[in-house]
């Protein structure tokens, strides 16, 4: 077996599980999930169709490749959205579709680390799971980067030792953040570019939540622009991940795609193509229409943004609750230890939430996780309120 397997931690959710059974919820209340950040708002109708019409493809070995037509329609978004210079992303060279970025995140860091020379991969904290267990499944030894309420929820870079810099073969960044919601501005994605420049290593920029804010007049900005904005047209060293699972609430399509610097691109590509990942070819007709369509996306963020302008005014009464940049989540500081906020919260009123520290680590003596709960607000708009209004009832009690 590879012994890389035994440094693993459960995944968080396994240890929700663990928490939650050694309590009973009142069978009187209805469950409401707020755990797991998968979206729940219905599917587009027109992406659906496409699936029926198109289901042909089944009898077809998809290429690893993708199809040209996916591939440009990515591209297109991609060069719209954070403005890039007229056909400096090129669907043949710079992207490739992959079946979400979970997978496209853990398998990029098998194909880019070399085991061989003591390498570092640098996570933010709290972070999502997959960045750890990718690095060290590739030989790498993960160094997290803790992100506070003093920072701003965001990595202070300037925290990095030199010697982790030369060190460091991949960064990840995560914007709009996974669980803070916290955004990276085009400033501190050039200052990271320089750093990577100067210490050749990778930055890998998970934005599967970018298409979720707030302000119609500010999205998040994302790393392929900050490039455009340097005139770094060849993305050297930069790569972004994107995926449609919260864009356009196709979680189950599995569907998104990675671009940026074409030699690195063509390596994962070589990966992929031993890895057997390739995108059946209905899956990518119906994700060009998803990427086509921004009219579904707008609504979809109306939708969120209902959401936390009502669970946050009801919350506000009892706890100190504040909107985030961006993303679906709420990071709320909870009135006692998180794991026992969990747990007296399902135990009383049958709604689940997931403690801060089960999504951090412990460095220097912290867990930056501690006494927070990640609220996902991916339910229906009335259940998100009985789930506030139940959690409001909650913390009173305490």
């Amino acid at each position: 077996m590879n012994p890389d397997l035994s440094l693993l931690q459960p995944y968080p959710f396994e240890k929700l599980n663990a928490l939650k059974a050694a309590v009973q919820a009142p069978a009187d209340k209805s469950s409401i999930f707020l755990s797991i950040g998968e979206p729940k708002h219905p599917a587009p109708d027109f992406v659906l169709e496409s699936l029926k019409h198109n289901l042909q493809g089944i009898s077809i070995y998809p290429k690893t490749r993708g199809l040209d037509e996916l591939r440009e329609a990515a591209a297109q978004w991609a060069s719209t959205r954070f403005q890039l210079a007229p056909g400096s992303l090129s669907a043949e060279r710079h992207l490739l579709p992959v079946n979400g970025t979970r997978e496209a995140l853990f398998a990029f860091v098998q194909a880019i680390v070399d085991r061989h020379a003591k390498p570092l991969v640098i996570c933010p904290n709290p972070f999502y799971q997959i960045y750890e267990g990718a690095a060290y499944l590739a030989g790498a030894e993960p160094w997290f980067l803790s992100c506070t309420e003093q920072t701003g929820y965001l990595p202070d870079f300037n925290q990095v030792p030199n010697s982790v810099w030369q060190r460091c073969q991949i960064l990840f960044l995560c914007t709009p953040s996974n669980p803070t919601g916290a955004v990276i501005d085009t400033d501190k994605f050039r200052s990271l570019i320089k750093l990577a420049d100067q210490h050749d290593f990778v930055i890998a920029s998970d934005e599967c939540y970018s298409e979720l804010y707030f302000d119609e007049r500010k999205p998040p900005a994302g790393l392929l622009q900050a490039c455009a904005e340097l005139g770094r047209n060849d993305f050297h060293r930069c790569l972004v991940f994107h995926s449609l699972s919260k864009r356009s609430n196709l979680p189950g399509l599995r569907s998104g795609f990675v671009a940026g610097d074409a030699a690195l691109i063509e390596k994962f590509l070589l990966y992929r193509t031993y890895h057997g990942c390739a995108m059946p070819e209905q899956v990518q007709r119906a994700s060009i229409t998803a990427w086509q369509d921004e009219t579904h996306v707008a609504q979809n963020r109306e939708l969120y943004r209902r959401k936390f302008e009502a669970v946050t005014a009801i919350l506000a009464d009892c706890m100190d609750v504040r909107m985030p940049s961006a993303g679906f989540y709420l990071w709320l500081k909870t009135p006692i230890e998180d794991t026992d906020f969990t747990q007296q919260l399902f135990a009383t009123e049958n709604v689940t939430v997931l403690p801060g520290q089960f999504l951090s680590r412990e460095t220097a003596g912290l867990n930056p996780g501690k006494n927070y709960a990640r609220i996902a607000l991916v339910a229906p708009y009335d259940d998100c309120i009985e789930a506030a209004q139940r959690i409001k009832r909650f913390v009173n009690t305490l």
